[in-house]
């Protein structure tokens, strides 16, 4: 005959202050554990985000961004004129030839400086990318030393507000509009005209092409062609795929790291939670004494005590989601170890880290109560009553 539920539940009531103390240290374990998950969640979000899958990003072959890429002339202009490449109501390929480079900004507040992308755009770049609208201003005129900077950057960097200016290529730069992209990687660039960057910087290739495919199942044949033509040195990915790659190292790192504080962590939180049981073991053997003479197996004194345990760890797996959540306000920077740029981006709570976290929790429980659970299920009759 199983014990009630309701018996553990009311236990647990009975200890409010023990059972807040046990609850609020799982709940800060899992409050870590859920926020590095977080965070690697909205570092791949925002790359990823970034990218269309109809579009394709072309760089030479083996680079890992942008920023190490180097596509010639005559490479662009054969990727350009590939069959795949989708043509826009004007006639004209829906095609763009771009620049990427680092500079060093200074942020405001600290004075202190970061690595921030240079984008050098064409007027279809904006078009090949619908997440991004102009949110102040105007666009910059082709040919001009006007730029476009992105929302976080206007926001964080000296000089990169509207109507302010930058002066790096040996050129002054005047912002003329702020761009929204939303929560992709493009709030962290700043855009100008590709061919006068290019004889700023004197960088004599491009970076990248990235065009907008005919049919998205055209692909693989266009993959195939362009990294097999022995005129070539490049490579083509989704876009989609380019980004999801940037993302890779610092995402894995994150969970890495959060998963070895997590651990030391919760070997305190498991160890607290014992310590409770036992109490509460200790604390009840004349009632486990009773139980068992009512006529209640040892199974179902276990099973009472483990399900107390686990009422525990799932009540600090609730606390620790919930504060984790909050999270979610904060919008931080770190540098994309692939393109060595500094990158905002938000904690990204999930179902799926919402049910991580709470199997987190109950694992913690299960193991914090399970031995304590098992003295109470072998305590004999006469011995428990004894104890009165």
């Amino acid at each position: 005959m199983p014990i009630p539920i309701s018996y553990s539940y009311r236990n647990l009531l009975t200890r409010r202050l023990t059972t807040i103390l046990t609850a609020a240290g799982m709940g800060l374990v899992v409050f870590v554990f859920a926020a590095t998950l977080m965070l690697a969640e909205g570092l791949e979000k925002t790359l990823v985000e970034t990218g269309s899958p109809d579009n394709v990003v072309v760089i030479r072959r083996a680079s890992q961004s942008e920023v190490q890429s180097g596509v010639e002339r005559l490479q662009a202009s054969i990727v350009e004129g590939a069959p795949e490449v989708a043509i826009g109501e004007d006639g004209n390929p829906l095609l763009a030839k771009e620049l990427v480079v680092l500079i060093n900004l200074n942020k405001r507040g600290s004075g202190k400086p970061a690595n921030v992308v240079i984008r050098g755009v064409t007027p279809l770049s904006m078009a090949l990318r619908s997440q991004i609208r102009l949110a102040a201003g105007r666009m910059p005129r082709p040919g001009s030393t006007e730029i476009l900077a992105g929302e976080s950057i206007a926001r964080r960097f000296e000089g990169a507000g509207i109507g302010e200016h930058l002066n790096f290529a040996m050129r002054d730069w005047t912002v003329v509009g702020i761009m929204d992209a939303g929560s992709t990687g493009f709030s962290s660039e700043i855009w100008g005209d590709t061919d006068l960057l290019m004889q700023s910087f004197r960088r004599p290739v491009y970076s990248s092409v990235i065009f907008k495919l005919r049919e998205s199942a055209a692909f693989d044949s266009f993959k195939n062609r362009i990294e097999t033509d022995p005129r070539l040195n490049l490579e083509a990915k989704r876009e989609t795929k380019y980004y999801l790659d940037q993302s890779e190292a610092m995402a894995k790192f994150l969970r890495i790291l959060g998963l070895a504080l997590t651990i030391i962590f919760s070997l305190g939180a498991v160890i607290g939670a014992m310590i409770t049981m036992y109490a509460a073991v200790a604390n009840r053997v004349t009632e486990i004494g009773t139980l068992r003479a009512l006529g209640f197996q040892r199974w179902s004194i276990l099973a009472a005590f483990v399900l107390e345990s686990l009422f525990l760890g799932l009540l600090g797996g609730i606390l620790g989601v919930f504060a984790a959540s909050f999270m979610q306000l904060i919008t931080i920077s770190t540098m994309n170890w692939q393109s060595f740029a500094e990158l905002a981006f938000s904690f990204t709570l999930t179902p799926g880290i919402v049910a991580w976290s709470l199997a987190f929790s109950l694992g913690m429980g299960l193991v914090g109560g399970f031995f304590p659970a098992l003295r109470a299920a072998r305590m004999g009759i006469v011995d428990s009553l004894r104890a009165s």
